[in-house]
């Protein structure tokens, strides 16, 4: 089995990768950028193709038997999404496994929620056998974005709220996406995944505090005072559009069921891994980093 992950250089791509692989499981690794796609692991196939520019596509798609798509945060989204779509049907791609996000009520007002809608529409007309994966809020965004924020200055800054999060390991994603390809079972199910507690801004910054031995605040729910700071790292459409994700997640929290567990239980096979080991295993990383001069 040939798999193709789009976006394959980026942190969730680089976790199914490694997922996939290590089931046995041949990669074909697509990124548009041609820099980052030549330090790949062994044995995995690179190949150039953008979203943007769907005449690049046919060869990256080209007899791979299935797919891993995710769509970047982009105000283009919607149409990168539709052409990886139609790629995949002019390919003759047998499996196509989407990472989509969750859609409680009202979160369609998100505008990157939002883009993902007609994707999945085109991905469930298409006649190729689909899976969707919905994932929470992941782990991993503290570690790529709160480092110098937690370990310099003692705060924890992503304004999540109070209302709670069931944050997500993306390993537990990439493990439920391999599995989504590689069995049979699954075709046409969609599937939400959570990690086992439900996260506020305030258990987060706790969580910090207990394994560095020293307090980390929360620095609050002020929107106005984020999209300020964060203006000077994103354009003004991102900033505008992950304040509206905050905005919710701080009014109405992304909280799992008991039958979202249970449903999730069906193609991850074990329980989530948990935010207090990862902040144990993200800490001498961090450490790491700023011993070397944050290399």
């Amino acid at each position: 089995m040939k798999v193709l992950v789009v976006g394959g250089t980026s942190t969730m791509g680089g976790a199914i990768i490694h997922s996939l692989r290590n089931h046995g499981v041949n990669v074909r690794c697509m990124s548009r950028y041609a820099n980052k796609i030549n330090p790949l692991p062994n044995g995995v196939e690179s190949c150039f193709g953008d979203l943007d520019k769907p005449s690049s596509l046919a060869m990256a798609f080209d007899k791979v038997d299935g797919v891993f798509l995710m769509t970047p945060l982009s105000r283009n989204e919607t149409q990168q999404g539709l052409a990886a779509v139609e790629a995949a049907k002019a390919a003759g791609v047998r499996k196509l496994v989407y990472l989509s996000v969750p859609m409680p009520p009202g979160s369609e007002k998100i505008p990157h929620y939002h883009s993902k809608i007609p994707i999945e529409q085109a991905i469930k007309a298409s006649g190729v056998s689909y899976t969707l994966l919905r994932p929470n809020n992941f782990f991993q965004n503290d570690f790529l974005y709160c480092r110098a924020a937690v370990m310099s200055y003692g705060v924890y800054p992503q304004p999540i709220g109070s209302a709670g999060l069931n944050r997500v390991d993306i390993r537990d994603v990439a493990e439920a996406a391999t599995n989504a390809l590689i069995e049979s079972g699954h075709d046409g199910n969609e599937y939400p995944l959570h990690g086992p507690d439900a996260l506020t801004g305030e258990s987060v910054a706790a969580t910090f505090s207990k394994h560095l031995g020293r307090q980390i605040r929360y620095t609050g729910n002020d929107l106005d005072e984020w999209a300020k700071q964060s203006q000077h790292m994103m354009p003004e459409w991102m900033v505008k559009d992950l304040r509206a994700m905050y905005e919710y997640f701080q009014q109405h929290g992304v909280l799992a069921s008991a039958r979202d567990f249970a449903q999730q239980l069906k193609i991850l096979k074990h329980e989530p891994r948990g935010f207090d080991a990862f902040v144990a295993e993200i800490l001498p990383v961090w450490r790491g980093a700023i011993e070397t001069g944050g290399r």
